[in-house]
């Protein structure tokens, strides 16, 4: 005893060193036990889940029993911790909770939960509401059974009727999983969303912008152009207005006045119809271009959108069918990478939600059984455009005028169309179109097989020019692709069209019927005899058509100037996308070619682009050729070489870029160029080039800034040349109406999120890059996908102290152009430090509860009389409750007084006090007396 006694003498930071180890030590040993019992539990996980509502918890293994002599102090002075025992038990009572089937998520609902006992944790009650949002019905249920389900009053556990069937729940982020043996419920497409649970929004009005302004001096003269494009939309209800336009405008100079522009693109009015799988527009809007080529029409249209699907069931994968003899694991592969596994009954399954992948590889499928046999089977899988999962139908019917900006008379046009999948091998699609003196009709088929995919139609047309005879003609076009893994050959597209002479496509035959009312012969193009020229070369090489109009007089167009009259009437056209692995190490090539000839026009305009591309080390390289054609038919040649080289290893290095290139005529240009992010989120980027010109151009250079906000992205540039220099501004961004207020944020997409976080001031959102909480705790999502499940983060660092979050995640399901609200409820006060004592100077006991005035409970002491409480008032009272070792109820009561903060003023750090825990008086009278 002396040698310890002088042990400790010498060394007096050995036994507070030895008492941690041990608590840690007696920590870890609980939370095995803990666990291994919790492991215990689960695998027999039917048994546990069909146990009565409300079982006692500490029948369920979930039990840690604390020994207070492995505490600080061999456990004096700590009271009564059985109630921890247990875990974090739920209380019993309704919680608005999000419901998980395997982990996939199916809802948001109340679920209610039920305690028989004060120390039972309360287990989630199964209704019929809740069975089907989770799409499961148990067949060979007993009336008993079927009664409970219907009876408010009733707690019927998931195991009782489901064998193997579990939930458990996670207070913390207000999750029920619920786990159900694949042979128990149906297929359910990965990603699927029920329509009842899409969110329609609030009502609300939004405001996309994008502004630019661009000022340039050439050999003395100075002009400025601006550009504001707009995108506008008000939701009420189910209907969504949105409208598209620009403004233009343009500064003097000595040889034009000044100018401006206003020009609507499109207007619109917009509803879902989930029943359908479509929508509806009525105004100005596009044909999908599916079966027959793209236009414009205004007028109304109803049409499917593929988006209302699950993803894993967009776009064409084929549906996988096969037999497995126990419960077997069913994996597919494709190219060698496993892209999908899922465990199966025994008996016949299918597979209907493999996720498209690109222009698709044949599919390995490997079925291990339960004993060890292991089965293969190849799935052929390429795909088209054209190509549809089995079962899937589209559809498009459209009514009203042409929208071409090119043609006078504006002809009424209806059409339809409709596509479906038959089966893996075979997809249908059929269209018709007819309009002023115009009809067609299109037939079609792809199909999918070892070889490739490959889609074939024919269009057969007629229409009547006034004047001309009637002109009647057929299309026929054939689409290819394949992926060949063992050469790692991807041809993406070759498709071929050929037309005969009197084939006219709607738009061609609403523009031959203007040009007949003109007078002006429809078949007989005929190329603008008059090419304006500057220093020899064409106009519209050198001028924006902007600049273009202003020399000419006339108002803004998009139009170039170098135009013809009459029809081209096209013959063949050919489009090919191939690339091809050279091994490990060898890099790629690539190829893209167009082809194309008329039959009122000689020659035949190809166009290509041959590249080839890799890497060495951290080098990037690359060498094409492109040949391409200018507004005069003349072709131009093209060869460049590339080179990108990161500066650094940080996330924030800037890269070095190298651009070489020369053409046929000889000249060549070289420019270096060196781009570069930096900030937390990447917010700022930079960028700076130089150039050289050997065709007497001369050296040029330039520099770049841009900034993203949470509000708005802002960018300009700088460039300086031989005898010219530019300077320009942008800014771009969105501001949202909502019932809660006016919100700006960074550009948006068609549907959008508000997020409310009432005094979360600079908190950030994981899902939305650069956005944060405004001084209002509102914050725009800029981009949601529709019809999907979307998961919002909230981000708490850099929150005040004084905000606490109850959850940091949400998830929605948006209706197209919907602009959902998302709120998160926060508390709000001050966060403290109290260092507590009682009378008698003893610390407060470890793990008695503190409350406030509400009978709130904020927290337990901590070692040697330490709280740490949040959500506290500048002043007011705090009271701590415990049981002394003979179980009698002890408390005592404190008030606090803390300093005045400014208003909007963040706490970065905990405030500290000293207080002393007063035990009340009226306890001591009572007790004397004797009551």
């Amino acid at each position: 005893m002396n040698a310890r006694h002088a042990t400790y003498q010498r060394n007096p930071r050995w036994p507070l060193a030895c008492r941690r180890a041990l608590l840690c030590a007696g920590i870890a040993a609980a939370l095995v036990s803990w666990a291994g019992a919790a492991s215990a539990a689960a695998a027999n996980g039917a048994d546990a889940s069909a146990s009565p509502a409300g079982a006692d918890a500490s029948a369920s293994g979930g039990y840690a029993d604390f020994d207070r002599n492995m505490l600080s102090g061999a456990g004096q002075n700590t009271t009564d911790l059985s109630r921890f025992e247990h875990g974090n038990p739920v209380l019993a009572g309704n919680y608005n909770t999000d419901i998980y089937l395997n982990n996939v998520w199916v809802g948001r609902s109340d679920v209610r939960f039920v305690a028989t006992s004060a120390k039972a944790s309360a287990t989630p009650c199964v209704d019929r509401k809740l069975l089907d949002q989770l799409g499961l019905h148990p067949a060979k249920l007993s009336a008993e059974t079927l009664t409970r389900l219907n009876d408010s009053t009733a707690c019927v556990t998931i195991g009782s009727l489901i064998p193997g069937a579990s939930m458990t729940f996670d207070m913390s982020q207000l999750r029920l999983d619920t786990s159900v043996p694949q042979a128990y419920m149906g297929q359910m497409a990965r990603g699927y969303v029920s329509p009842e649970y899409w969110d329609a929004g609030v009502p609300a009005a939004l405001l996309n912008y994008n502004f630019n302004s661009y000022r340039s001096t050439t050999q003395g003269q100075t002009q400025t152009t601006s550009y504001l494009g707009l995108n506008s939309g008000i939701n009420l209800g189910p209907w969504h207005l949105r409208e598209d336009a620009t403004v233009n405008w343009q500064s003097a100079t000595s040889s034009s006045p000044a100018r401006q522009q206003w020009q609507n693109i499109d207007a619109y009015v917009q509803r879902d119809l989930p029943s359908l799988r479509s929508l509806l527009t009525i105004g100005d809007s596009y044909t999908d271009g599916a079966v027959f080529d793209s236009y414009g029409i205004r007028g109304v249209q109803l049409a499917t959108d593929d988006r209302m699907l699950p993803q894993s069931l967009q776009g064409y994968a084929p549906v996988i069918n096969g037999v497995a003899n126990t419960n077997a694991k069913v994996t597919v592969r494709q190219n060698g990478v496993q892209i999908y596994q899922a465990t199966v009954a025994p008996g016949p399954f299918t597979l209907t939600d493999l996720y498209p992948t690109g222009y698709g590889g044949n599919l390995d499928v490997t079925v291990t059984e339960a004993d060890g046999r292991v089965t293969t089977f190849t799935v052929p899988y390429a795909s088209v455009a054209q190509l549809l999962r089995p079962g899937i139908t589209r559809f498009d019917i459209a009514a009203g005028e042409l929208r071409d900006a090119s043609i006078k008379d504006k002809p009424a046009v209806v059409q339809a169309t409709v596509q479906h999948g038959f089966n893996n091998l075979l997809t249908g699609y059929a269209g018709i179109v007819g309009s002023q003196g115009y009809a067609a009709v299109l037939m079609g088929g792809a199909i999918d097989t070892h070889y490739g995919a490959l889609a074939l139609d024919i269009t057969h047309a007629n229409a009547h020019i006034p004047g001309y005879a009637t002109q009647s003609g057929q299309s026929v076009r054939i689409t290819y692709s394949k992926i060949i893994p063992s050469t790692q050959t991807t041809l993406s597209v070759a498709a071929y069209r050929y037309s005969t002479s009197g084939f006219l496509s709607l738009d061609q035959a609403a523009e031959a019927r203007g040009y007949a009312r003109e007078g002006i012969n429809a078949f007989d193009y005929v190329p603008s005899p008059t090419v304006p020229m500057i220093d020899g070369v064409p106009e519209q090489s050198v001028l924006t058509p902007a600049q273009q109009a202003a020399l000419t007089g006339s108002a803004f167009t998009a139009n170039p100037i170098l135009s013809g009259t009459g029809v081209e009437r096209q013959r063949n056209n050919f489009t090919l996308s191939l690339s091809q692995r050279l091994g490990q190490s060898g890099g790629s090539i690539y190829a893209n070619a167009t082809a194309n000839d008329y039959w009122n026009r000689s020659g035949t305009n190809t166009q290509f682009q041959l590249g080839y591309n890799n890497h060495f080390h951290r080098l990037s390289y690359g060498i094409s050729a492109t040949r391409s054609v200018d507004p005069l038919g003349h072709y131009d040649n093209e060869y460049l070489v590339n080179f990108s080289l990161p500066l650094g290893d940080s996330p924030h290095a800037p890269t070095f870029m190298l651009n070489l290139t020369h053409d046929q005529s000889g000249s060549s240009q070289d420019q270096a160029m060196v781009n570069g992010t930096f900030g937390a989120d990447s917010q700022f980027n930079y960028g700076a080039t130089a150039t050289h010109n050997s065709d007497g151009g001369g050296n040029a250079s330039s520099v770049n800034a841009g900034y993203r906000s949470p509000y708005a992205v802002l960018n300009a540039s700088y460039g300086d040349g031989s005898g010219y220099s530019q300077a320009s501004i942008g800014v771009s961004g969105a501001v949202v109406a909502h019932p809660g207020g006016v919100t700006f944020g960074q550009p948006i997409g068609d549907t959008v999120g508000i997020v409310y976080v009432p005094g979360a001031e600079g908190a950030s959102l994981n899902s939305a890059a650069g956005a944060r909480i405004d001084r209002f705790g509102y914050a725009v999502v800029p981009y949601l996908t529709p019809y999907m499940l979307n998961n919002i983060q909230i981000d708490p660092k850099g929150l005040s102290l004084d905000v606490q979050l109850d959850a940091t995640s949400a998830q929605v399901a948006p209706y197209a152009g919907a602009v959902v609200m998302l709120k998160f409820k926060t508390e709000n006060g001050r966060a403290l430090i109290v260092r507590a004592r009682l009378q008698n100077g003893e610390a407060l006991p470890f793990g008695a509860e503190v409350f406030n005035e509400k009978g709130i409970s904020l927290g337990v002491v901590g070692q040697a009389g330490q709280i740490l409480v949040r959500g506290v008032d500048q002043s007011g009272e705090l009271s701590v409750r415990w049981q002394d070792d003979n179980g009698a109820a002890q408390s005592c009561s404190f008030t606090y007084q803390l300093a005045p903060r400014a208003r909007g003023k963040r706490a970065k750090a905990y405030e500290e006090i000293q207080a002393t825990c007063v035990r009340p008086n009226t306890v001591a009278q009572v007790t004397r007396s004797g009551m």
